[in-house]
């Protein structure tokens, strides 16, 4: 079966981003596909590169990224609601006149029409947060 998912809470205000990939490795472990993974809402923060979580703390950027190199998992986060947070990729940074590219391996920025394209591509599409 297909999957796709929308996550949309921030990886430090609550547990469902992490509940979301721990759901994936189930789902792959069983035997199902992982087609896209949106991120939205303040769920961009899991996009962040310098996220410096304290050493007795998971890294969600980098447990996402890994994930989606070993599985082929898309992992897309909403333009819209990026930009509002301050997340921007290296081409809408030099756009605004900036110097960095805070989006972390494996991760790349679209907008809805992503979000809607994995709703009809996808068997399952389920929501957390």
């Amino acid at each position: 079966m297909k999957f796709a998912l929308q996550i949309n809470s921030s990886p430090y205000q609550s547990n469902t981003g992490y509940s979301a990939y721990l759901f994936i490795k189930a789902l792959l472990a069983q035997g199902h596909e992982v087609f896209r993974v949106f991120f939205y809402h303040d769920g961009i923060y899991h996009a962040f590169k310098y996220n410096t979580p304290p050493d007795d703390e998971l890294h969600f950027s980098c447990q996402w990224s890994q994930l989606a190199k070993q599985h082929n998992i898309d992992l897309v986060v909403c333009i819209s609601a990026a930009q509002r947070r301050g997340l921007l990729s290296a081409d809408e940074a030099t756009r605004q006149g900036k110097h960095d590219n805070d989006v972390a391996d494996g991760f790349r920025i679209s907008g809805l029409g992503q979000l809607i394209e994995a709703t009809l591509e996808a068997d399952r599409f389920i929501v957390f947060g």
